[in-house]
């Protein structure tokens, strides 16, 4: 395992959920309290894809037609919970969640018809509940590869301060987006690799919280996930050219992940290579 993580960040979750794999159920029961019927958020609407700047977020391109969009439901678990009544008074879901999925949809795939191919993700649950940690993403039993579900502890959320609610409530929900859209190697790709990818999009979208640090990593390996890889994947996307975090994750789709081939096929390097380069540079 590696070493713990820093304060605020997002632990590894009882079972990492990529589309290509089938998942177990995660360690942490459900809370027995009785819940509200899941209800269904209203789609966002249509909006236009714009050409990203040059600041090193993920980029999309113009594209005329809109992404499919999956039914939305939220499920509170205890609507008496402090951490619930925070949550709700901290963002609005009816549009945070199709904005958060618009989002995670344009950082990996572009626009809906391009060389990227996007899993069919039919329904995301976002299921806020007292629980330990901070989330966790897994597929719903009648269909976990179109079916997923999105569990968040209603304690971190009123454990979080309150200048960054809205921030990383936002954050948090977005890196577990990413699990319900990215693949996964098969079922061999590292978990660090992984988690890398899902803070990547966090980090490219602005909502990095303020204790990561690009430097906190280098003594590590590159796969020690989270925001550390995340820096190094956004230094792989600087200097092999925007798409390029999107073609490991499309490579991620079309075989089973062995490391060197992996990489070299991509990129033409050993990840090792390419890990002592990017901590020459941080350094």
């Amino acid at each position: 395992m590696s070493s713990p993580l820093p304060p605020d960040t997002s632990p590894v979750p009882p079972s990492i959920f990529a589309p290509a794999m089938t998942l177990a159920k995660p360690a942490s029961k459900p809370t027995s309290a009785s819940a509200p019927t899941a209800t269904p958020l209203p789609e966002r609407a249509k909006q236009n894809e714009a050409q990203g700047s040059n600041s090193g977020s993920p980029k999309p391109t113009s594209s005329s037609k809109e992404f499919h969009k999956p039914r939305l439901r939220l499920h509170l678990n205890e609507v008496s919970d402090p951490g619930t009544s925070i949550f709700l008074s901290s963002i609005n879901p009816s549009t945070l969640l199709p904005s958060a999925v618009s989002r995670v949809q344009k950082a990996l795939y572009v626009h809906p018809h391009g060389e990227f191919h996007m899993p069919s993700t039919r329904s995301v649950t976002l299921i806020v509940r007292p629980m330990d940690g901070v989330a966790y993403t897994t597929g719903i039993d009648l269909d976990p590869e179109q079916h997923k579900e999105i569990n968040l502890s209603s304690r971190y959320v009123a454990s979080i301060s309150t200048e960054r609610r809205d921030h990383e409530i936002e954050g948090v929900i977005v890196h577990e987006l990413v699990h319900c859209y990215q693949y996964n190697g098969h079922g061999h790709a590292p978990g660090g690799l992984i988690e890398g990818i899902a803070d990547w999009v966090r980090l490219g979208a602005g909502l990095a919280p303020p204790h990561w640090k690009k430097s906190d990593g280098v003594h590590g390996k590159w796969d020690a996930g989270y925001q550390h890889t995340a820096y190094f994947l956004q230094y792989l996307e600087d200097r092999f050219g925007e798409g390029t975090v999107r073609r490991l994750n499309e490579g991620l789709r079309t075989a089973k992940y062995e490391e060197k081939p992996f990489w070299t096929k991509i990129l033409g390097r050993p990840v090792e290579q390419l890990w002592e380069d990017y901590k020459k540079e941080v350094k």
